[in-house]
């Protein structure tokens, strides 16, 4: 008995992240014009709830391959990196100390992402990351080594907000999870 390897693809478990490239992609197919907004809330609802591949794959083959996204990647170097403003959340970041630190600042990002796995390597500069309120940070598989983590954010979030997964080592310099400081929410206050 021979198996149909295109069969039974279509059978395997979608994940998470299966289900997330899907939604994006039809949200980008509704903001080209390419599905009206009715179609896309279908399309969506079916999307979330599609256990299988095969329940995932009908919902975008007339709107072309789902091309996943690129991780962002960060590296301190000697002299450090920022990204805070206005940017898109892609599902993967990593984010490499090296001497100088890193700060990811997700407080104007757009995410649309229920998750987004953020890969950090602490070194000797350290990483701080700055998240909005309601957003969860999940940190069991980071490893703490010298620096540590200090996660400064209250608890589980709010529901339906995106959950940061930490996985790397906080290395050297350590970890920070923290929400906007007074300095920050000020300046977000005067931006409106």
């Amino acid at each position: 008995m021979t198996v149909d390897p295109s069969r039974s693809a279509g059978r395997m478990r979608a994940s998470d992240a299966d289900r997330e490239a899907v939604v994006e992609h039809l949200r980008e197919a509704a903001a080209d014009g390419r599905i009206d907004m009715e179609e896309l809330d279908t399309r969506l609802g079916q999307a979330l709830s599609a256990r299988t591949h095969g329940e995932l794959a009908p919902l975008t083959e007339d709107l072309g391959p789902v091309v996943p996204a690129e991780p962002l990647v960060l590296k301190g170097g000697m002299h450090g990196a920022t990204r805070s403003g206005r940017w898109k959340v892609p599902p993967v970041i990593r984010a490499h100390a090296g001497m100088g630190s890193v700060k990811l600042d997700f407080t104007l990002a757009e995410c649309r992402l229920r998750e987004v796995e953020l890969e950090v390597h602490g070194d000797m500069g350290g990483i701080s990351i700055v998240v909005p309120q309601g957003w969860t940070v999940r940190a069991d598989e980071l490893e703490t080594a010298m620096g540590g983590l200090k996660n400064r954010t209250e608890g589980p979030g709010t529901p339906g907000s995106p959950v940061l997964r930490l996985t790397g080592s906080c290395g050297m310099g350590g970890v920070v999870v923290r929400h906007p400081n007074f300095r920050e929410r000020r300046k977000l206050r005067d931006a409106e």
